[in-house]
């Protein structure tokens, strides 16, 4: 099947002789004629016959040769380079002779083309000759009609195909295909271009008018345009890409600004701070498969024992104060990460203060139910909690923040060392594409302790959340090593020492 509408708009018209053709002499020489895909984006889907005819319908309206080869990949790769030096579409059949929907199919598909010829790679030519009637069916490219190059194509048109995987022989012949008439071919690793750096510089280069994605896993639509328009704009996260984890890992120095007993990150200077970080972030380098990003996280609104002018017993530092701190960061390629200790405080409502910083494309956030009170409650006096629904509304805002800005995924911590601390957690919203949640272990205690808070945190969380761990310099007995940190399951993609 195809999702996504294939029909297109022509950009002439078809007749029974085929219309393209230049006069040389004696010599006459037929070049295809091209068109436009219809939609902005599209997904092709289906088996590989499918695809590639697909992807011949999106974009040629005419080929006086068309080039059938069998779904076997040497043949492919055999059709693929003869399409490309003919400027032919590239049809796959499956079909067996005498089968008769095969047949239908197939004839339709190549009279849709009007070709005055047809090549043959890897099906006996009475197969397709008895499947094609009327129409001249070679194995020899010496038999076929001179040919001419298209014209050029007019629009930006983009094909995404798979490296591999079981669309690799519909990619293939999709991709010849494209190359014939000088659409721009992108290979990207997997489904979505964001986790691939080259697509992203490749998309943001050509800015395309029309996409068309081979394969169902692109899908859907609507979320591989929103993708899309994030890997135009080329704006990539430290250690590479868009998509955050499981790219890289971030190791974070914890605190606030100024403040040496909130944490590591306030015992030195902002300078400081960063070359801290960095060194912290180097032990686990060869630990890791993947780039370690250093990373602060920094307590933006902090818990406090006086309920303050607004009743809410938590501190909002000014956007002002850790504007500074967030633009060094970014130029030293870091991560940063704005923590909420809401106290009475709505987490929603502390979250939009931040909203300046968190439109940067390297500024995440991270929520403490420790720190969240309910009526009555102060800080210190009892481990605080949040319901699920205050949670979600920050996810979802977040992601709308996210999407709007056309941002690369953002991550949000969800900081847990008790379950009573997150109420009604599987009703957790992991669905947003834009946003990468983390659910941060960040007891203390003896490497025992810690390793059963693990346990706990990890076995009682939702589908589709990351781990992080927190190592405490003073609180710990005694702090693990980093190959310690490591050494569990999952790994945590992401360590903070406070």
């Amino acid at each position: 099947m195809v999702v996504a509408a294939l029909s297109a708009v022509a950009v002439g018209t078809t007749s029974c002789v085929f219309p393209g053709a230049h006069q040389a002499g004696a010599a006459v020489r037929l070049f295809a004629r091209t068109r436009r895909p219809a939609l902005p984006t599209s997904v092709l889907a289906g088996a590989p016959d499918v695809l590639a005819a697909g992807m011949a319908k999106e974009l040629f309206l005419s080929a006086p040769v068309v080039v059938i080869a069998s779904t076997n990949p040497a043949d492919v790769a055999k059709a693929a380079a003869r399409a490309g030096r003919l400027k032919a579409p590239l049809l796959l059949t499956s079909a067996r002779a005498g089968s008769g929907a095969g047949s239908a199919a197939m004839r339709a598909e190549v009279d849709a083309l009007h070709p005055r010829a047809v090549l043959a790679i890897g099906v006996p030519a009475s197969v397709l000759s008895a499947q094609l009637p009327g129409v001249q069916v070679d194995t020899d490219p010496a038999q076929l009609p001179a040919t001419s190059a298209p014209a050029p194509q007019r629009h930006r048109v983009v094909v995404l195909v798979q490296q591999g995987g079981p669309t690799a022989t519909a990619a293939m012949a999709a991709a010849a295909t494209a190359r014939a008439v000088g659409a721009h071919v992108i290979v990207v690793p997997g489904y979505d271009p964001r986790a691939d750096p080259g697509a992203i510089v490749a998309l943001s280069a050509a800015r395309p008018e029309r996409v068309l994605a081979v394969g169902a896993g692109f899908g859907p639509v609507g979320r591989l345009a929103s993708r899309l328009a994030v890997a135009e704009t080329g704006v990539q996260l430290p250690g590479g890409g868009q998509v955050v984890f499981p790219m890289r890992r971030l190791v974070a120095l914890y605190g606030n600004p100024g403040t040496p007993s909130l944490g590591a990150l306030g015992e030195q200077d902002l300078s400081a701070s960063i070359e801290r970080a960095r060194k912290n972030a180097a032990m686990y380098k060869k630990l890791s498969s993947v780039p370690v990003v250093p990373t602060f996280e920094i307590i933006a609104t902090v818990a406090q024992a006086s309920p303050g002018p607004d009743g809410s017993y938590s501190y909002e530092t000014p956007v002002s104060v850790l504007r500074p701190w967030v633009r060094a960061a970014t130029a030293a390629r870091m991560y940063v990460i704005l923590d909420l200790q809401p106290g009475r405080a709505n987490l929603l409502t502390q979250a939009k203060v931040y909203e300046p910083l968190l439109k940067l494309p390297n500024v995440g956030l991270a929520l403490d139910p420790e720190w969240k009170l309910q009526p009555g409650q102060v800080p210190l006096q009892q481990i605080g909690s949040v319901g699920i629904g205050e949670v979600n509304s920050v996810i979802n805002w977040l992601a709308r923040l996210t999407a709007q800005y056309r941002l690369p995924q953002k991550v949000l911590v969800l900081h847990q060392f008790r379950l009573s601390m997150i109420r009604d957690e599987q009703r957790l919203n992991t669905r947003h594409d834009d946003i990468a949640i983390v659910i941060h272990m960040d007891g203390q205690g003896t490497p025992q302790e810690k390793q059963e808070t693990w346990d706990v945190i990890t076995e009682a969380a939702p589908a589709g959340v990351f781990f992080g761990f927190k190592n405490f310099y003073t609180k710990d007995h005694p702090m693990l090593t980093p190959w310690q940190t490591m050494h569990r399951t999952p790994q945590p993609v992401m360590i903070s020492y406070q």
